[in-house]
């Protein structure tokens, strides 16, 4: 008798391959970044390429998508804060809030 149990483990169970691959990677399942996924990234990617995080705030690609409350929003990711930093973080968000 066939183990059919074992079958559906190995694809996954109905809810997981509904809603997504569970614990794999969004790029290896081929599911697409959400927009605030996107700008996270996209922070994070400037930042690593040695721009300062309030140049990269105020850079016109993230403000022609993000309003300040999402771009305040993206400086709480835990992403974005391991990348460049708490301090740093608090600072553009401090000066996001007084723009």
């Amino acid at each position: 008798m066939p183990d059919i149990g074992n079958k559906a483990r190995q694809r996954g169970g109905f809810f997981a391959r509904l809603f997504g691959r569970g614990g794999e990677d969004r790029a290896e399942s081929g599911a697409s970044m959400s927009k605030e996924d996107s700008l996270a990234a996209y922070i994070v990617r400037e930042h690593r390429a040695g721009r300062a995080l309030d140049d990269i705030l105020e850079d016109p690609y993230l403000k022609n998508r993000a309003s300040d409350e999402q771009r305040l929003r993206l400086l709480d990711r835990a992403d974005v804060i391991r990348a460049v930093g708490e301090d740093t973080a608090a600072m553009a968000a401090e000066q996001v809030r007084t723009t």
